[in-house]
């Protein structure tokens, strides 16, 4: 006699071991997506450094506070990765050939002058290029970019009408958020009723560029001051790119050729301009890998990196997973 298996009628659900994958990038290939979500789940870093060898790795530095643990990362990039320039890149795209696998270029936010006096050194104690985005309205000043202020402000504080309660972290991307002339005046309301002026940041000066260009650090453009593009008007938009491209190629002697949108994220109309004036790079801040030949050049992805992260954080980031915020 046969026996037979009755199932219940409703079987007990099991939890999934990994969360599902977040949604895919428009237009982003299959490997790709399969290598954000494992970012996403936090494990297969071996398969996330294979992956990251067939890409191209653009580390987006802030200030660099400390020369030794930045020259670590330094030395361990030249280890396990082709570092590779600015021209380096500009004539792949004209090529249309795909840069050498586990290409990594370095670049820099809002440069100040620990770019000159902390990263220029190890860069240079290494042979190593980079590339070095400045908003124009800070150079020869001792100010901080909008952000920093805000940061400081809003721990000290400062309160505006357009920004709901929360975190700080959160009242600063509200602020961002805000249509132009809005955060304009929410920072000003900030400045008022903070109880204390956000500290002085040196900034480079016209002639300290053209130190960075003699020491293989090449200069661009990241606007006048740096707001978020997507966020201004068509005349405020113009302004801020082409007024900073002005600036740039009287202080350098040549026309920038790479671009950083402002926030990291792209604009279409800046775009645009960018073509307009003779731009062949420009990047994005949107913590992803880049095919070794761009699709886009006026859109090439980069990682946000921290000069101050240890050895796991640093190989993580290498691999493509996004640094923790």
């Amino acid at each position: 006699m046969t026996s037979t298996t009755v199932l219940p009628a409703h079987l007990p659900s099991v939890p999934s071991a990994l969360p599902a994958p977040p949604g895919p990038a428009a237009g982003e290939p299959a490997g790709d997506r399969l290598a954000s979500w494992l970012v996403h789940t936090g494990c297969a870093l071996p398969f996330l450094r294979a992956h990251a060898a067939r890409r191209l790795t653009v580390l987006a530095y802030g200030p660099v506070a400390d020369q030794r643990a930045f020259g670590a990362q330094l030395d361990r990039l030249c280890q396990v990765a082709v570092p590779v320039s600015l021209p380096a890149l500009e004539q792949a795209l004209t090529r249309e050939q795909p840069l050498p696998p586990r290409s990594v270029l370095i670049t820099f936010d809002d440069a100040d002058r620990t770019v000159l006096e902390h990263a220029l050194p190890a860069l240079t104690a290494r042979g190593l290029p980079a590339v070095a985005f400045v908003a124009t309205e800070l150079i020869g000043t001792d100010r901080p970019s909008w952000r920093d202020e805000a940061v400081f402000l809003l721990a000290h504080g400062g309160c505006a009408r357009a920004l709901c309660a929360g975190g700080a972290a959160d009242r600063l991307a509200q602020l961002a958020a805000l249509p132009d002339p809005d955060r304009r005046r929410s920072l000003h309301e900030l400045r008022v009723s903070a109880r204390a002026s956000a500290p002085a940041r040196p900034r480079l000066t016209p002639a300290e560029l053209g130190r960075l260009v003699a020491g293989r650090v090449a200069v661009g453009s990241q606007c006048l001051g740096g707001p978020e593009l997507p966020r201004c008007d068509e005349a405020t938009v113009r302004a801020e790119v082409q007024g900073a491209h002005r600036e740039l190629t009287g202080w350098l002697g040549a026309a920038p050729t790479a671009f950083a949108y402002p926030g990291g994220s792209p604009d279409p109309r800046t775009a645009g301009l960018l073509r307009e004036l003779g731009y062949r790079t420009a990047f994005l801040t949107d913590h992803r890998l880049s095919p070794r030949l761009p699709r886009e050049a006026l859109h090439i992805s980069r990682l946000a990196a921290d000069a101050a992260a240890g050895p796991a954080e640093f190989e993580a980031l290498l691999a493509g997973r996004p640094r923790k915020r």
